[in-house]
């Protein structure tokens, strides 16, 4: 047998043959015969891209919070403002009341009151103060010890010094303003311890009462009046009898 011949024997013997000798197709080649098999091959491989895409994304999407969305930026906003703006603070705090011209009121008794026009005839002159042929409404308080001697005045809130003089009727006296533009005025002083620009805390002492022309019959007092606008206010109204 020649070459040739047992070359074409091995080719024949080798390949797969069906019962009748036919050559028998593959498996894979049946299958994808079929008319389903494609359209259901591809659903399935669109389901496998939507689920890896659906995967991804997710994947890459975290809930965002007030700090990412930015929203604190009104609070930083707020605190920097707070910080480089001392008023800020001033305004959000507790606005500071308002104490009587003494260290301790009850050592002291009001000698004379505040002028009010609404107030009966017989309060009404008792507080006008007469200076020579002259009679003026008294447009603030006068506190005095019982034993005439003197005592100590102090500041009726923080602020600062915006004069500080010797009057020959009134004595010396002390001006303060304070932040809300109040202004509170001390007459008939004796040992100034402040000066005009310098700060005051409430309560801080700022001279002794004394005597002045004005008021001379009433020995050591203070005569303390409080404005506001310009405008002479009862210092009652503000502190309350006490």
């Amino acid at each position: 047998m020649s070459d040739q011949k047992e070359k074409e024997l091995q080719t024949q013997e080798s390949a797969p043959k069906s019962i009748d000798g036919a050559v028998k197709p593959s498996r894979w080649k049946r299958m994808m015969a079929k008319k389903w098999v494609f359209p259901a091959t591809y659903m399935a491989a669109a389901a496998i891209i939507l689920t890896l895409m659906w995967v991804y994304t997710d994947s890459g999407v975290k809930n965002l919070s007030e700090d990412d969305l930015g929203l604190d930026v009104a609070k930083t906003q707020t605190v920097t403002d707070a910080t480089n703006k001392p008023d800020a603070l001033a305004v959000a705090a507790n606005t500071e009341t308002m104490q009587w011209p003494v260290k301790d009121r009850n050592e002291v008794e009001l000698v004379m009151q505040f002028f009010d026009s609404k107030a009966s005839s017989e309060v009404r002159q008792a507080a006008m103060i007469e200076y020579g042929d002259t009679l003026t409404p008294h447009v603030g308080v006068d506190f005095a010890r019982q034993d005439d001697k003197p005592f100590e005045v102090v500041a009726a809130m923080s602020g600062k010094v915006t004069r500080v003089e010797k009057d020959a009727i009134v004595g010396s006296l002390v001006e303060i303003t304070h932040q809300d533009g109040t202004v509170t005025i001390y007459q008939s002083l004796s040992d100034v311890k402040v000066a005009k620009d310098v700060q005051v805390k409430k309560g801080d002492v700022i001279a002794s009462a004394g005597r002045n022309e004005l008021e001379k019959d009433m020995g050591n007092h203070v005569h303390f009046e409080v404005r506001q606008n310009g405008t002479p206010v009862n210092p009652e109204s503000l502190i309350g009898a006490k």
